[in-house]
Order: structure tokens, then C-alpha cells, then sequence
């Protein structure tokens, strides 16, 4: 294996490595503006120049193959003009406009400018004015003055999403980016050139002007758009979800994710529809009422019931600590075999990229942690029969917009009880007689499981009313002092939902059973004791890159007769 030593220091390199890959890999930073580790380089912008013993000049590193005894220097006094250089030229035309610019804080070209330009130019003429405000496709526009011409954009567009639309024209300082004739940038992955791109050129019809990134707090997540579970990151300012960004795990989603899974996963957190506390149905009114009357309320129409009168719906959408609760409730408190989820698949609807027909995050768990037909076969057919003919009067459902399903909401209207956990408003409220405000993925801790059986965390980032938070692992110090500056972060706008297995316990509690549990984590350590493919796990081994699940020859407890 070629041996390649880099200022000072020397590692093996595998034939056909780049001397920025074999830096990156090893922690040594070479500046640089068009290489990208998942894209074939370019070497369009010259700011990645090194100097190697024995070569005459200077070359770039991202497109000069690795050597067995290549002395390659990145910071040597001719490298640092060559930078001075390249700054210089870079910033030629460049709008002076980062006050306004979406990317400032984020910018390549303002940390370079920081550390690398000499700090003014000799250039004295009028700069060359290009189109502003283009829009690209529905989801992305283009300021063309601020573009350096990187080529990022364009080979994400050729060789990660396929679809090769847009291209350069013109000619030296004249040159633009633009799309072909007749075509624009619409494929599902648009918006990944926005994080590409190392300038403010490309940037988000939906989050433009909304805030700088030193204005936001960003939140490690997961993506809840389908099984694939895209590792994210969820920017905040005030309380307000503003954007999710994707967060690099090659296990999981490399380094992208899909226009869907940004801008459509998010928005109901923000909702002003969004349920402020319990609701109970009164003189056919659904009326909000405190936590302590609705769990009594619930708890005592639900002993109306015999055990085989009652059915329970887990959620593929809610996490595996509230779907384990579920169904340990409901077998083991309430007695009841009655345990399934409705399955959100749309046929057709996936690529060979990321996005999965598997519409739900955490089908895979829910279904591990024992939310799966029972012993006789007890599954969702079973009980929606047992709904239309009579048999089953209760019905409990975890998260899930079930009457969405025309075949569905036709049988709702036979119950004799429904009681579901929702975020807001929707067809399956309609029929509640009870209904508990449940937080979102964005304001409690939890994990999902995605259809690689890849087991990830996701972290509180929205702050609700639920008093004991700061003991599920909030940063409370974090959120008081922002509230200290605003008054939107005051208590009384923080909404009182509360996460689906607080409500389960509580409910435990009045049937006289004692869940001691204080957090979520507390509940994933019970599911890696009691459910041999998590044995070993815990929060902290699962981390920001997730852990993947034992061999599937192992399932969860057989449910409780």
C-alpha cells in the first residue's frame, strides 16, 4: 500500500486515492469549494492547491492521485499565496451582501475570505451583474452573482438524482448557471443542492429570510417521512421549527435527503391547530379538560368493557417506547389479544435512492416491540371486523390518522368508545370520544427503527407545558434563557401535549398498576431487557449514528394471553 506522508505526517493510502481524500480521512484540512466527498471532483476552483516534493508547480489536490513516497505540504508560504490568490479572484465579482444572505454563518467563501484572503483587492472596476432571484424549480432559487462556478450543483444533478438539467453558459467573468431550455429543477432531491452549494447562490424558497443560523438551535433527528429515516438535523428560533437539514450517516441516508421529508414532516409541529390539551367529548362537543379528568375518564369507560371488547391500534408513526407501551398495557393490564397497527405503504411511490414506500418511521419497531397480531391471530382485519359486526366496542388508537382510509372511518361510527392520541384535529377526532394531546417527534425523546432494522435516536428540540420535561432529558437552562429574551418563549406558549407513553403510564397508575418509569430512556431499558434483538442497547450506545437490531431470528415476548 503507497505511503504518503502530509505535513509531517505519514499514512497509508489505497491506490487511486486523492491527497484530499487521504487528508480529509485522517483529520487534515485542505481548504476547498468543488470536491465533495460523494461526487466525482472537478477541480474547478483551485483553492485545494498543494505543494508536493518533486513536482514543479503547485497542483490540486482533489484531482492528483496519491504516490508511494509523495511529501505533500498544505500550508507552505507558496500554498498560502496561491490561496491569497485564488481569494482574491473568488471574490472579484462577488456581491458584498452578506448581511442579507441566507447563508452567512454557513458560507465557505465568508470563513475562507476569514482565514486565507488578505483582507482587500486590488480590483477597482465596476463588478459584473448577473440575474438574481431565478427560480430554479419550485423548491430552490438562484442568486447567479453570488455563484463561483463550483459545479457542486451540477453533478449532484447528473450523477446522485439523475436528473441532468442544469448546466453553465456564457463565458469567463460572464459565465451563469442555468437550467436547459424548458426544463427546471424538480426532481425529489432539489433541495440537497441548497447544502452543496458553498456560497449563498442556491438557496430555499421555503426558509428564505426566516432567520441566521446563529439565531437557531439545531437538534440531532430523524427524518418521519418514511422507513428510510433520514438522519436530520431540526433548526429552532422561538419555538418554531424553521427547517430540517440532512445530518451525514453513510449507514443511513450519506449525506441527503428528500424535498418531501423537509419541507412536509415538520409543519404540523408548528400548527396553530395543534391540540393545547386533552379533549373529552360532552353533549357531543369535544371540549378541552385537564390531564387528571380525561385519564380518569378514560380509564373508567374502558372497564365498561370486557377484555375481548377491546382493541388497541398501535402506530407506526410514534416510537418504540410508545408502542411498547401500548401493547404491554393493553395485554398485560387491560387483558385484552387485540393488539395490531395500520400499515402505510403506497405502492409504487420509492427509489433506488432513499425514499421507501413504507410511509411511516417506525413500522419495524413498533412491530419488534411486540405491536403484531396476537397468538390466534388477532391482527388489524380481525379487529376491524370485530368493530363492524359488533364484537369489539372499544377501540384505543396510538397516533394514527386511521379514518383517513375511507374503509376505515365507515366502521368508526359502530364504537361504542374511541379513544385516540393525536397531535390535532383530524378525521379520526371526529369520532373520539376522548382524545389525548400528544407531543410530536420534535418535542419528546424517543427511537425509531427503520426498515434496515437500524435502531436511531431522536431528541427533544420544541419546548411543551409538560411540567417533569427537564427529567426526559430537556435542556431547560437552554430554553429559559431564550425565554428570558422573548416573550413568545414564555410558558403560556408552549402547548400541554405530553409524550404517548407518559399517558400510557398515567393510565396504568389509575388502573392500579405501578410503571416506574421517569423517562423514555427508563422505558428503553425495559424493551432491551424484556426484547432479545435490543439486548445490549442504550441510549447512549445508540447515539447520533444508531445501532442496528440483533439477527431477526429473534422476536419480542409472545403477547399475553
Amino acid at each position: 500500500m503507497p505511503k504518503v506522508t502530509i505535513d509531517g505526517r505519514t499514512f497509508d493510502a489505497p491506490a487511486g486515492r486523492t491527497i484530499i481524500d487521504i487528508a480529509a480521512q485522517n483529520g487534515i484540512e485542505i481548504p476547498h469549494f468543488c470536491w465533495h466527498p460523494k461526487l466525482t471532483p472537478a477541480g474547478n476552483c483551485r483553492m485545494c492547491l498543494v505543494e508536493v516534493e518533486k513536482m514543479p508547480k503547485l497542483a490540486i489536490a482533489c484531482m492528483t492521485t496519491v504516490a508511494d513516497g509523495m511529501v505533500v505540504q498544505t500550508a507552505s508560504e507558496k500554498v498560502l499565496n496561491a490561496r491569497h490568490a485564488v481569494m482574491e479572484f473568488l471574490l472579484i465579482n462577488h456581491p458584498l451582501d452578506c448581511p442579507i444572505c441566507d447563508e452567512a454563518g454557513e458560507c465557505k467563501l465568508q470563513d475562507y475570505a476569514y482565514k486565507y484572503s488578505i483582507g482587500e483587492s486590488r480590483f477597482e472596476e465596476d463588478k459584473v451583474h448577473k440575474p438574481k432571484r431565478v427560480e430554479l424549480g419550485p423548491n430552490v432559487l438562484l442568486d447567479v452573482e453570488r455563484c463561483i462556478m463550483c459545479s457542486r450543483c451540477v453533478r449532484f444533478s447528473d450523477e446522485i438524482a439523475h436528473q441532468p438539467v442544469l448546466t453553465f453558459t456564457q463565458r469567463g467573468t460572464h459565465v451563469v448557471l442555468t437550467t436547459f431550455p424548458d426544463t427546471q429543477l424538480d426532481n425529489r432531491y432539489s433541495m440537497n443542492v441548497i447544502e452543496l452549494c458553498p456560497v449563498g447562490a442556491l438557496t430555499s424558497r421555503d426558509f428564505r429570510f426566516k432567520a441566521r443560523v446563529w439565531e437557531m438551535s439545531s437538534t440531532d433527528s430523524v427524518c418521519t417521512g418514511c422507513a428510510r429515516g433520514c438522519n436530520t438535523n431540526v433548526w429552532v428560533r422561538n419555538n418554531e421549527i424553521l427547517r430540517l437539514t440532512p445530518r451525514h450517516n453513510e449507514e443511513v441516508n450519506s449525506y441527503w435527503m428528500c424535498d418531501d421529508g423537509r419541507l412536509k414532516t415538520f409543519k404540523h409541529v408548528n400548527a396553530a391547530e395543534r391540540l393545547s390539551a386533552p379533549l373529552v367529548r360532552k353533549e357531543g362537543q369535544l371540549m378541552e379538560t385537564g390531564w387528571d379528568e380525561a385519564i380518569a375518564k378514560a380509564v373508567s369507560e374502558l372497564r365498561l368493557f370486557r377484555k375481548n371488547e377491546i382493541a388497541a391500534l398501535g402506530s407506526g408513526f410514534s416510537s418504540n417506547e410508545d408502542n411498547y407501551l401500548l401493547q404491554k398495557f393493553f395485554r398485560e393490564t387491560v387483558g385484552t389479544r387485540l393488539v395490531d397497527l395500520v400499515e402505510h405503504v403506497v405502492e409504487g411511490d420509492q427509489d433506488d435512492l432513499l425514499i421507501r414506500a413504507d410511509k411511516t418511521p417506525n413500522t419495524t419497531g413498533a412491530r419488534e416491540v411486540g405491536v403484531r397480531p396476537g397468538p390466534a391471530g388477532e391482527d388489524l382485519a380481525s379487529i376491524l371486523q370485530g368493530v363492524r359486526d359488533g364484537s369489539i366496542k372499544a377501540l384505543y388508537v396510538l397516533e394514527d390518522d386511521i379514518a383517513a382510509d375511507p374503509a376505515v372511518r365507515e366502521v368508526l361510527g359502530n364504537l361504542e368508545l374511541l379513544i385516540v392520541h393525536a397531535h390535532q384535529r383530524n378525521a379520526t377526532t371526529e369520532f373520539a370520544d376522548i382524545v389525548f394531546a400528544a407531543s410530536t417527534f420534535a418535542e419528546r425523546n424517543g427511537t425509531f427503527v427503520n426498515f434496515q432494522r437500524h435502531v436511531q435516536r431522536f431528541r427533544p428540540a420544541v419546548a411543551t407545558q409538560e411540567q417533569d420535561r427537564a427529567l426526559d432529558g430537556f435542556n431547560m437552562s437552554r430554553w429559559d434563557k431564550f425565554a428570558a429574551h422573548n416573550d413568545r418563549w414564555g410558558r403560556g406558549s408552549r402547548r400541554d401535549a405530553r409524550p404517548s407513553w407518559r399517558i400510557l403510564a398515567a393510565l396504568a397508575v389509575v388502573y392500579g398498576v405501578k410503571y416506574r418509569y421517569q423517562t423514555a430512556e427508563d422505558v428503553f431499558r425495559e424493551i432491551t431487557e424484556r426484547v432479545p434483538t435490543f439486548k445490549g442497547m442504550s441510549y447512549l450506545a445508540v447515539g447520533s449514528r444508531g445501532r442496528t437490531l440483533a439477527a431477526a431470528g429473534t422476536t419480542a415476548p409472545a403477547p399475553v394471553a
